[in-house]
């Protein structure tokens, strides 16, 4: 044998391994953006379809003016037939993107009905802040179950009784005199 031989010798195969250390830590890289991404896409979608049920809610509770009232189960937003012809205030039951599963119905506080929904995830969500007006309160939530979807039926315009008026007269600003 020669000498300078047995000293290159096994060189290749460290060059080898350490090729496959380096490809392998890539993946493993490019799996974790891969799957940050997944989620920042269905909690987009979670947002989405959310907003789709807070609307639907919405919108059966607007379709009589003369009697609002809440859906009492998801499949009036499907469906509404206080109308001759039915109306679809929702497109289809979506299941929650998060988890796949169904989403949680939140009931009304008085009175029969649900008011909104939820995601029945625990895990963490990744976005914190930039959310609507009406997901403001999102940025405080630490689970994806704590984004809660729900509708608030506007305030109910009473007019006053015969002898009831205003409790206060107008506030007007100070009265200035040009000059």
């Amino acid at each position: 044998m020669q000498a300078g031989k047995t000293a290159q010798s096994g060189f290749t195969y460290l060059y080898v391994l350490l090729l496959i250390a380096l490809i392998g830590m890539g993946l493993a890289a490019t799996g974790t953006l891969w799957r940050t991404d997944a989620q920042r896409a269905r909690e987009a979608e979670l947002l989405f379809v959310g907003d789709q049920y807070r609307q639907a809610i919405r919108s059966y509770y607007l379709l009589d003016a003369a009697q609002p009232r809440l859906p009492l189960r998801i499949d009036d937003l499907l469906a509404d037939n206080r109308r001759p012809d039915p109306v679809r205030h929702l497109r289809r039951a979506y299941p929650d993107p998060v988890s796949g599963e169904a989403f949680v119905l939140i009931p009304a506080v008085e009175g029969p009905g649900i008011v909104g929904v939820h995601s029945p995830s625990t895990q963490r969500p990744f976005k914190l802040a930039g959310f609507s007006i009406e997901n403001e309160s999102f940025a405080k939530a630490t689970r994806y179950s704590e984004w809660r979807f729900v509708f608030v039926a506007p305030a109910v315009n009473v007019a006053p009784g015969p002898g009831i008026g205003p409790a206060t007269e107008p506030v007007t600003g100070p009265e200035r005199t040009p000059g």
